[in-house]
């Protein structure tokens, strides 16, 4: 695949198509089983990291045909595709149930329950949103998912911030959108840069001290 500013007709390079997952399940069964690989495929990413993982083993962990996880994913890359789907929907149902849906919650509470969902990148919820992914994430993204992404939790943060039923000023759409750049974008670069604990805790607490003083001070 070619890349970067030598591509001659001046077109974005695309993913080969066996980096894409080839469809989704939809019955309880297919869920299961799907889900069983994605357990499987962390397993064995975690143990023998990426070089020494292929579909053959992680089907053989998970309990299942090799045939049945081609019919999901045709490739490692896929799979990994699939999983950082998978979770970046986990994450997205979770910021609807603990904060926008969540019912006597202040609105300082709710807010800081957004910026620790959408900025921590040490949450063992997302145990592959890290380093040794984002050295191979070209593989498996495109611009447009990057953008999906961001509309997608752009408008979490909306009805986070709309739930702020005391709030007596809500933000702009505007704002909203810089925040999710600072905050995503801010995750992504500790998975870069790796910080300490207390480096890491530190980031998230002036996240949350900017984002809230700028909210109290609107109001």
């Amino acid at each position: 695949m070619k890349s970067g500013f030598g591509n001659a007709k001046g077109r974005l390079p695309t993913l080969n198509s066996r980096a894409k997952p080839l469809k989704r399940p939809s019955q309880a069964r297919a869920i299961f089983t799907v889900e069983a690989i994605y357990e499987a495929f962390v397993r064995i990413w975690q143990r023998d990291g990426w070089s020494g993982l292929t579909t053959r083993e992680v089907a053989l962990e998970a309990g299942v045909a090799i045939g049945t996880l081609y019919d999901y994913f045709p490739s490692k890359e896929a799979l990994l595709s699939g999983y950082i789907r998978h979770r970046l929907d986990a994450l997205l149902a979770q910021m609807d149930q603990d904060v926008i849906q969540a019912t006597e919650l202040d609105w300082p509470t709710r807010i800081q329950r957004l910026i620790h969902l959408t900025c921590n990148p040490d949450d063992a919820r997302q145990p592959l949103f890290n380093h040794a992914v984002s050295l191979i994430e070209h593989q498996i993204a495109e611009p447009k998912h990057h953008r999906r992404v961001y509309a997608e939790l752009s408008q979490k943060w909306r009805e986070a911030l709309a739930a702020c039923s005391d709030l007596p000023m809500q933000p702009s759409a505007a704002t909203i959108d810089a925040w999710v750049i600072m905050a995503w974008g801010g995750r992504r670069y500790c998975v870069t840069v790796q910080p300490t604990a207390e480096q890491t805790a530190t980031w998230l607490s002036e996240m949350e001290s900017m984002i809230c003083s700028r909210l109290a001070s609107a109001s």
